[in-house]
């Protein structure tokens, strides 16, 4: 855990701003979660019949402070997948399920991370929270997206929408990922960080709706 950016956030003005966004945190995803549970039975019933293993994916992610949490998404690749190939997904994953491609493309997979929201490991947005392999790779400025709590969307995940399209397309998906995608990912975050609004939050949701329809 990162001391010096725990004091920070104990300013009060920093502290106001996120206790605000907290609140909408809290409300929005628990109201999310009660209007989806319908949707949450169908797409897991919709899983069992489709491939064997769980019905949810959990994985190790870095959060705020530099604290690790499990992130929770729909199982959308073979049971085990993570031992069959490397932890980023491109286009044409024979790893991926049929169901799981459907999900995929509505980004219906990340819905189970309201739960991590309700919890208080995320927030509806946020910088995306990344494994720790590659969080190892970041720089010190980098480190500054660890400030606030990770996110379900942000700007960066709708400017690469299909990242696993553009992965595809090239010779070499991890390191063109490391070199290429995941610094200009983190500078779009940095950029949110120093504006941060629920106003604008709501903004970035609707953003991030009318991309998945």
């Amino acid at each position: 855990m990162d001391t010096e950016l725990q004091e920070r956030y104990q300013i009060p003005y920093v502290r106001k701003k996120y206790i605000s966004k907290r609140i909408f945190d809290i409300v929005c995803s628990s109201i999310g979660l009660a209007v989806l549970s319908p949707l949450f039975l169908i797409v897991a019933i919709a899983i069992k019949l489709n491939s064997k293993g769980p019905i949810f994916f959990k994985q190790k992610r870095v959060g705020q402070y530099g604290e690790t949490f499990y992130i929770y998404k729909f199982r959308t690749m073979v049971n085990d997948a993570e031992k069959l190939g490397k932890q980023i997904t491109v286009g044409g994953d024979n790893r991926i399920t049929s169901v799981g491609k459907f999900l995929r493309k509505y980004k219906l997979d990340e819905l189970p991370q309201l739960i991590n929201v309700v919890k208080g490991d995320m927030s509806l947005v946020g910088p995306r929270p990344e494994v720790p392999r590659y969080v190892n790779l970041y720089t010190d400025s980098q480190k500054k997206v660890f400030e606030v709590k990770p996110g379900i969307t942000d700007i960066a995940s709708i400017e690469y929408r299909n990242e696993n399209d553009i992965l595809q397309g090239v010779k070499n998906p991890e390191e063109y990922y490391i070199d290429v995608i995941m610094p200009h990912k983190l500078s779009l975050n940095m950029k949110y960080i120093e504006n941060i609004s629920v106003l604008r939050d709501i903004k970035i949701i609707f953003q991030t709706i009318v991309k998945c329809l």
